[in-house]
């Protein structure tokens, strides 16, 4: 009976929530990197400045990409969960555009 209980499980918004949340979270680490990017070059634009505007520009991209595939996971009818890899590079990024923030303002 458990195996039946599982295959009638309904998810509900729980797929649209987690969606709307990669959603916001690819949104904040939009403006983080434009703000990095607009901090690193604000007084002129000087190599380390590009340099640290790249650089966030590329963890973005990994990010966006990261995002994007997995709302497109969840859009299916029985979405898989995250793998580990995916977690990981997530959770890499995030961490690489906080330290880009904090060398920016220090």
């Amino acid at each position: 009976m458990a195996a039946g209980a599982v295959e009638g499980r309904d998810p509900g918004l729980q797929p649209e929530r987690t969606r709307l949340a990669w959603r916001r979270t690819t949104l904040s680490a939009t403006v983080a990197a434009v703000l990095a990017a607009k901090q690193a070059v604000h007084d002129g634009v000087t190599a380390a400045g590009l340099v640290g505007a790249g650089l966030s520009l590329l963890v973005w991209l990994a990010f966006l990409v990261v995002a994007h595939r997995r709302v497109r996971a969840l859009s299916t009818l029985r979405p898989r969960p995250m793998a580990p890899r995916g977690a990981a590079l997530a959770a890499a990024c995030t961490i690489a555009l906080a330290a880009f923030a904090v060398g920016v303002v220090v």
